[in-house]
């Protein structure tokens, strides 16, 4: 199943022609999707790709979401705080410091583990007012946590696996494979957002390779030394 979010999408689809002696196209680079601005977003799900166009944030302008779990911004996810205190919703594994701590936050109005906006708006609604799941880990592909499985990037081929139809493609960088991605985005849109992305070479998703009850764990991931271990969450980006 494929989800489309689109910000401030036009006809066509912006792509950066990666070429011997260029600049670098921001490929791989991390991005936050536009819908995690959106307080009662419950997250991405892992059997969906989502294809952002006209992402500020990316130098190619293309936010991809490759079959990844909850939200970039919350990698431990939230629950509904069973005690009704505030925040009414909590970090179920605690937030690295604060076991049971607050739960997750619109990008950029927190930071820390104090629970408390730090920007505007000051009112409580930088809260995510939703239960959001944690991102997934695991190892090799079945690894799909935000820096593996959301990043920049851009289409490198279409449908067919071709690029001699007149449209704009890229050339995937080192450490990138082009993979087909998107079969399809329904009638009355822009097909040219159909076909392969470049995507981080060794994390093509395979369902049968990802467990999606090994998620990411605030009271494991905060001691390295337990890398490897069940609800490891590995450094974001």
């Amino acid at each position: 199943m494929n989800r489309w979010i689109f910000a401030a999408f036009a006809v066509g689809v912006v792509t950066v022609i990666a070429a011997p002696g260029c600049a670098n196209t921001g490929v791989g680079d991390p991005c936050t999707p536009d819908a995690e601005y959106d307080p009662l977003f419950p997250g991405f799900e892992v059997g969906e790709v989502s294809v952002e166009s006209k992402s500020f944030v990316c130098l190619s302008r293309l936010c991809l979401v490759n079959h990844f779990q909850g939200r970039v911004s919350c990698p431990y996810g939230q629950v509904k705080n069973p005690t009704g205190a505030v925040p009414p919703f909590v970090n179920p594994t605690g937030n690295m410091s604060t076991p049971g701590g607050p739960g997750c936050f619109v990008p950029g109005t927190q930071s820390g583990d104090s629970g408390t906006c730090t920007l505007p708006p000051a009112d409580g609604t930088c809260e995510i007012g939703v239960a959001v799941p944690a991102q997934i880990t695991g190892t090799g592909a079945g690894d799909r946590t935000a820096n593996k499985a959301v990043y920049c990037s851009c289409r490198c081929a279409n449908i067919d696996g071709q690029t001699n139809d007149g449209a704009n493609y890229c050339s995937c960088p080192d450490g990138f494979t082009c993979q087909q991605l998107v079969s399809s985005i329904g009638l009355g849109t822009n097909q040219e957002l159909t076909g392969a992305y470049c995507i981080k070479s060794g994390t093509a998703y395979s369902a049968t390779s990802t467990d999606t009850t090994d998620l990411c764990d605030a009271t494991v991931s905060s001691r390295s030394a337990n890398a490897g271990q069940a609800g490891y969450c590995p450094q974001q980006f």
